[in-house]
């Protein structure tokens, strides 16, 4: 139920691009299976054209992406990270033809807003996205900056990083004192 909306919008994009359709003709008739628990499995099959569609959950997959738990983020936010987080089985020239989808696709949302609203209202509602998101990044940065700021300061959880280096040259001359006591202990001790 959940993946029509993700296949279809996957196929749009795909639709739009030449390129990405020129990626993908090799592999038609090909299967590509999708795991991200718990949520149900995505498949997607490559049609003759290059394009996609939904494949058959029965079908044998030429490669399955298993996803770790929590990659979903990185995968929307479409942060390299994303890409380490993922398992491959199966075939890999498939599987190196879906990672240059997800690095070059790209869904321009204002310009599908811009066919339903107009041009005006998709920049308008363009731009408060992008400044939400602005404003959200900003915000878990200050956040962020905050509670390392508590944690050093009012609770001493965390250390300051040049107290850190000053503990470790501490530690290194301590490690000297020993270092020389021994080699004065040796002396001796041949004497």
């Amino acid at each position: 139920m959940l993946d029509r909306p993700v296949i279809a919008l996957l196929a749009r994009l795909i639709d739009r691009e030449q390129w990405a359709r020129e990626r993908l003709a090799p592999f038609a008739g090909r299967h590509a299976r999708f795991r991200l628990a718990p949520l149900p499995d995505l498949v997607i099959e490559v049609l003759e054209s290059g394009r996609i569609g939904p494949g058959s959950t029965a079908a044998e997959a030429a490669v399955t992406l298993t996803l770790a738990p929590g990659a979903l983020p990185l995968v929307l936010a479409r942060r390299e990270a994303a890409l380490g987080a993922v398992q491959i089985d199966g075939d890999t020239e498939l599987a190196r033809a879906i990672e240059f989808l997800f690095r070059n696709l790209r869904w321009d949302v204002e310009e599908d807003l811009s066919r339903v609203l107009g041009d005006a209202a998709a920049h308008r509602i363009g731009e408060s996205a992008r400044a939400f998101g602005a404003w959200q990044r900003a915000a878990a940065t200050r956040l962020g900056e905050n509670v390392a700021e508590y944690l050093k300061e009012e609770a001493g959880l965390l250390v300051h990083p040049y107290e850190l280096e000053r503990f470790g040259r501490e530690v290194e001359d301590v490690r000297d004192a020993v270092e020389r006591l021994e080699q004065r202990i040796a002396r001796l001790a041949a004497r």
